[in-house]
């Protein structure tokens, strides 16, 4: 007798560390599977039935875990992010596409073992925009899942990719077979802004100069931007992204317009930022180095998001707000973190 349960791919990332720590406190009736390719960190590994150490593309593993398991939601983290996959674009679209392919196979195959659908929850990202360019970027007003998706990363690209095949596993799967399998996946997608989070290190993300100021500020050290001071995108604290997750999870399937929704919390620029920190941190040292490639990046995204799908179909809001991000979120636990060292 298989054991039913939740899979959580890439989950030693930001968002898989605030999600597993969700569902342990949220007392989640399913045991939960922790897959990630490198050792996943002992205060996470505590919180799960599982750790399962690997590669999203080796099929071999994947069928194992289907052998072992009646899964019953996937959250599929796993990612190469933006920065990483502009350095290896083949590799990212291999983990990034095929990984995802791969996971929906098993939620396919799940789905028609069980005789009831499989719930995959997918993160998406505001990489999967466009905008041609600054002037265009600053006059538009808050944009719709619908508009501006031509994306100039190979991570954007990939995310634009796996969401419309989402859809197409969800809604047209095999849909020239003799016979249709009733059973399938409900496939939901959130598409985040820049993520900041409290309890993980930042690790290099186009989005990062926001909380690398606020570290290096907290370790009494200077820190130049790779951005310019008027930047701006919108961003959103871990516990709201944690948030969204479950309440898309949760929502019934007859509320849902779509399969994949923005959702936004507030749009700062870098230089917005960096006086929050300074108010913060008074000894914080902050510039500007902008990266012309990274530069050119963030400037493609839109410096603010039309979430009201997400509000009126699924009951979404944001916890945090600029103010409670960081004056009750982050300094708090950032100082912390260097003061305990």
């Amino acid at each position: 007798m298989r054991k039913k349960a939740s899979l959580v791919t890439g989950a030693n990332g930001e968002v898989g560390h605030g999600l597993i720590r969700q569902l342990h406190e949220a007392g989640d009736k399913l045991p939960v599977i922790a897959l990630d390719i490198n050792q996943v960190d002992d205060e996470i590994a505590n919180l799960v039935d599982d750790v399962v150490i690997g590669d999203i593309l080796d099929t071999a593993l994947l069928d194992k875990l289907m052998s072992e398991y009646e899964i019953d939601t996937i959250y599929h983290l796993a990612a190469l992010l933006s920065t990483r996959a502009e350095f290896t674009p083949e590799a990212a679209h291999r983990v990034n596409v095929q990984g995802t392919i791969n996971l929906l196979h098993v939620a396919i195959e799940q789905a028609r073992w069980r005789g009831q659908p499989v719930k995959f929850l997918f993160p998406s990202s505001i990489a999967v925009f466009g905008m041609p360019d600054l002037d265009a970027k600053m006059d538009a007003p808050p944009v719709g899942e619908d508009d501006y998706i031509t994306p100039i990363t190979m991570y954007g690209c990939n995310k634009v990719y796996c969401e419309h095949l989402g859809r197409y596993y969800n809604s047209h799967y095999r849909q020239l077979a003799q016979s249709q399998d009733p059973h399938g996946i409900d496939f939901r997608c959130v598409r985040y802004p820049g993520l900041i989070s409290a309890v993980t290190l930042p690790s290099g993300g186009t989005s990062d100069y926001g909380p690398e100021m606020i570290h290096a500020a907290a370790k009494n050290e200077p820190y130049q931007a790779f951005v310019r001071p008027d930047t701006i995108i919108p961003f959103m604290a871990m516990p709201d992204a944690i948030k969204a997750l479950m309440l898309l999870k949760e929502a019934p399937e007859t509320s849902l317009t779509r399969r994949v929704y923005n959702i936004t919390s507030f749009s700062l620029s870098a230089e917005q930022i960096a006086e929050r920190v300074k108010a913060a941190f008074p000894q914080a040292q902050i510039g500007y180095e902008p990266s012309p490639g990274r530069q050119k990046i963030v400037d493609s995204w839109p410096a603010r998001l039309d979430d009201s799908a997400a509000r009126a179909d699924w009951g979404w809001s944001s916890d945090f707000d600029a103010d409670a991000a960081f004056n009750d979120y982050l300094f708090p636990a950032i100082r912390q973190r260097y003061q305990a060292q």
